[in-house]
């Protein structure tokens, strides 16, 4: 994927929401060395560093045009650009911190207990995800992929969603806990604009997808699913869009 900081950033009030809940519920510790595992634009590393300014504090983030951003946010803190799905640092952290990154990729199963082995014992490891992958504003993205000329381009995208409940993560992370603390939050987002939850998607899930097609397939790709989701969530009487959005929490600590 190739990622558009300002699509992005376009609703970072709602974006930046949960990541600060999930910040406010990591114990005051002292961590010495800490991760910010798919970093993006730096917005979040940025408080993470206010928080723990005597930390040592690595970004990691995949994305070059993210990176760029991100050390402009947050330019005293220390960038790796890699891809988190080949992130194997040389030490352990007493802090590894991810919003809203983890789902990007696959066998979590096997990812979790494998970054929480990168935490040091009595650290901690914070994670946020969406798990909003059943709602409108996603099946019919998938819906759209399979009801058009761009299928055979786009179909493989098309995927059960990549987070699991609450239980499957507290099961796989359980054993290697002192504590851990695992929960939902379902944010009522009231947005503003023309057809915002198309927008919202155009700067994540939806990007996937308009980076398989060109030109007019690309456009009007785009225009079908703004098509579909504009009519699933309408402006109320005010001139608003109501878009619900869940997300996952996690924070444990790692056993001494």
């Amino acid at each position: 994927m190739v990622w558009d900081p300002q699509q992005y950033l376009k609703f970072s009030g709602h974006r930046l929401r949960p990541a600060v809940d999930l910040l406010m519920r990591i114990p005051d510790f002292g961590p010495r060395e800490i991760a910010d595992l798919g970093a993006g634009a730096g917005n979040v590393t940025k408080l993470i560093r206010e928080r723990w300014p005597d930390a040592t504090v690595t970004a990691v983030e995949g994305s070059a045009e993210m990176v760029a951003a991100g050390r402009k946010a947050a330019p005293d803190v220390e960038w790796s650009h890699e891809d988190l799905g080949h992130w194997h640092p040389a030490g352990q952290y007493d802090l590894i911190y991810s919003n809203a990154a983890l789902h990007w990729l696959p066998h979590h199963a096997a990812l979790f207990p494998s970054v929480m082995a990168r935490v040091k014992p009595s650290g901690m490891l914070a994670v946020q995800m969406p798990r909003n992958f059943l709602a409108p504003s996603h099946v019919l993205i998938g819906e759209t992929a399979l009801d058009g000329p761009w299928r055979s381009k786009v179909e493989h995208l098309v995927t059960p969603s990549p987070v699991e409940g609450p239980a499957y993560y507290h099961d796989l992370l359980a054993p290697m806990s002192a504590n851990i603390d695992i929960w939902e939050t379902e944010y009522l987002q009231v947005l503003e604009g023309e057809n915002p939850v198309k927008e919202w998607t155009k700067g994540t899930w939806l990007t996937r997808y308009l980076d398989v097609l060109a030109g007019d397939e690309k456009i009007a790709f785009e225009a079908a699913y703004g098509a579909r989701v504009a009519k699933a969530y309408p402006k109320n009487g005010t001139g608003q869009t109501l878009f619900p959005f869940r997300r996952l929490f996690i924070v444990a600590q790692r056993k001494g």
